[in-house]
């Protein structure tokens, strides 16, 4: 059997720095454990990505562009059902590229493309959350006044980007372990709909109710 094709070097760079960012928080982890967990010189490295910001704009350029794509199926939303797997697959992405908001506030403090770039994240994901309530109450799946659509998504979109960063200061040892991944992100995905709670005809609130009791499990504080 032929062997496969070594990845390309640049590719494997991203693909072990993520993991490492997403390990041990950006802060942490230096370009020379970059280098030495790929078993590559320093110098590759820096002849690829020339800085350490260029390692973390590559990979939230990455993280963006999947998040525009998957913003876009809000569109799609029209009931309990249809939101809670939306919001189910964003958390998804988010713990795929879960150093961005670990860190967030330091990684804006000193990258002046994330700043501006995290801006239009925020407004994207308000754009969303406002397109699936929309859709929702023209499906007669819920009714909200339009006065308190803008303060409801607000509140949902600062859910969906502090999340991970709550679910890490209840527990910092193992919050944001892959092992503890699949909790985190069901717990999630049921707070950010309980918002919609008050607003959802009585069937749907009830079906809200039933995948919350199907697939989370309450969180125990640790120790």
């Amino acid at each position: 059997m032929a062997k496969k094709a070594p990845r390309r070097t640049a590719e494997r760079i991203l693909e072990v720095t993520l993991e490492l960012f997403n390990r041990f928080g950006e802060p942490n982890v230096s370009t020379t454990l970059i280098s030495a967990e790929l078993g590559i010189s320093p110098g590759n490295l820096y002849y690829h990505y020339p800085a350490k910001d260029e390692l973390i704009n590559s990979l939230f350029d990455r993280y963006e562009q999947a998040l525009n794509e998957l913003l876009n199926a809000s569109d799609g939303v029209r009931n309990v059902e249809d939101a809670w797997f939306f919001m189910h697959t964003l958390f998804e992405l988010i713990w795929q590229y879960r150093f961005l908001y670990r860190d967030l506030n330091d990684l804006l403090s000193k990258n002046r493309r994330l700043e501006t770039h995290f801006q239009w994240v925020l407004k994207n994901k308000a754009r969303a959350v406002r397109a699936l309530l929309d859709g929702m109450g023209r499906a007669g799946a819920m009714t909200m006044d339009s006065r308190e659509v803008e303060a409801t998504a607000t509140s949902m979109v600062v859910l969906l980007t502090y999340w991970l960063s709550f679910e890490y200061v209840r527990n910092p040892r193992h919050a944001l372990e892959p092992a503890h991944a699949q909790s985190a992100l069901l717990r999630g995905a049921h707070h950010v709909l309980s918002l919609l709670a008050p607003y959802l005809e009585p069937g749907e609130r009830s079906h809200l109710q039933s995948l919350a009791a199907a697939y989370s499990s309450p969180a125990s504080l640790p120790d």
